[in-house]
């Protein structure tokens, strides 16, 4: 089998016995392309992680500890992540985004520290797929416990096109992971008709975070409305909520604006190259002016050192 050498694009090729199943009654050989894990921007995990070419659409965590147990025995394996698998959703509050948008600029790190700790995941209704399916030829990233497993099993998808003993999918796997065809569609349409209650409180608990975090920005409004930016400018909030400054805080807003000027006026100082030669003229001169006046201090000296006379 030519097609089970190892590829042109330094993928080797790991064949997978599909067994037959009812819809498709023949047994098929799957292709599954392996490389070591080299991603554009390194992370400690990369020596001790591989990366899946032409993953199978039914593939779950469960399949392939199955299929490198076979390869390399049991406890190599760790845990794979699908590249079209969903991303933890951020917390969606519209009204702090509006509210915030023109003072994200101006936040402290303490500030952005803060909030980010006291921002939590909004409420979701359950999921409605027993078993999610992946798309056609996606991509995965397999984490092994070290290089050394790493290095096990490149070796033993090496041997497989001299043993021919390839790992069988979904081998052992009948009770632990949810079968698909037509109770995989019954599950879905049961667990979509989500119970009243249920609805009821995931929409309480969204209003309420999202009151809270209203509640948030306007206070964040009032602590940064006078407070200038880089430019030295202040952002000017709408609406009559917020109360005018005080005396102490306007003062405060005026002197660090005149600190921020202080600071650009002083890197500004030898910004230009011509700003730059002049300083170094002036600095020559004046150590050719201290050199004179330390010349001429010897001389005063040395002729005050010949008419000295001792007294007799």
């Amino acid at each position: 089998m030519a097609a089970i050498e190892a590829a042109g694009d330094q993928f080797a090729i790991l064949p997978i016995r599909i067994p037959p199943v009812p819809s498709f009654p023949i047994a098929a050989i799957h292709e599954l392309r392996v490389r070591r894990n080299a991603p554009r921007i390194p992370t400690a995990n990369d020596t001790r992680s591989l990366f899946l070419k032409n993953v199978p659409a039914d593939s779950t965590e469960a399949h392939f500890r199955a299929v490198f147990a076979s390869l390399v025995g049991a406890g190599r394996f760790e845990s794979i992540t699908f590249d079209d698998e969903a991303k933890a959703a951020l917390a969606v509050d519209p009204a702090q985004a509006a509210k915030v948008a023109g003072f994200a600029r101006k936040r402290k790190r303490a500030d952005e520290e803060e909030d980010t700790g006291s921002q939590g995941t909004l409420p979701s209704l359950p999921e409605s797929w027993p078993r999610r399916l992946h798309t056609s030829s996606s991509t995965a990233v397999a984490l092994f416990a070290d290089d050394k497993s790493v290095q096990l099993v490149l070796k033993a998808i090496a041997k497989l096109p001299k043993t021919k003993k390839y790992p069988e999918w979904g081998q052992g796997l009948a009770t632990s992971v949810p079968a698909l065809g037509s109770s995989w569609i019954t599950s879905h349409l049961q667990l979509s008709r989500v119970e009243k209650p249920v609805v009821q409180k995931v929409i309480h608990d969204f209003f309420t975070a999202f009151n809270q975090k209203e509640k948030e920005a306007v206070e964040l409004a009032k602590r940064l409305r006078n407070e200038p930016d880089d430019d030295g400018f202040v952002t000017v909030t709408r609406g009559g909520r917020a109360a005018p400054a005080s005396r102490n805080e306007a003062e405060e807003a005026r002197q660090k604006m005149l600190d921020r000027q202080a600071k650009k006026k002083s890197e500004l100082k030898d910004f230009y190259r011509f700003q730059l030669r002049e300083r170094r003229k002036a600095e020559q001169a004046a150590m050719l002016r201290r050199f004179e006046e330390d010349k001429r201090k010897v001389m005063q000296m040395r002729e005050k050192r010949g008419k000295f006379k001792p007294e007799t």
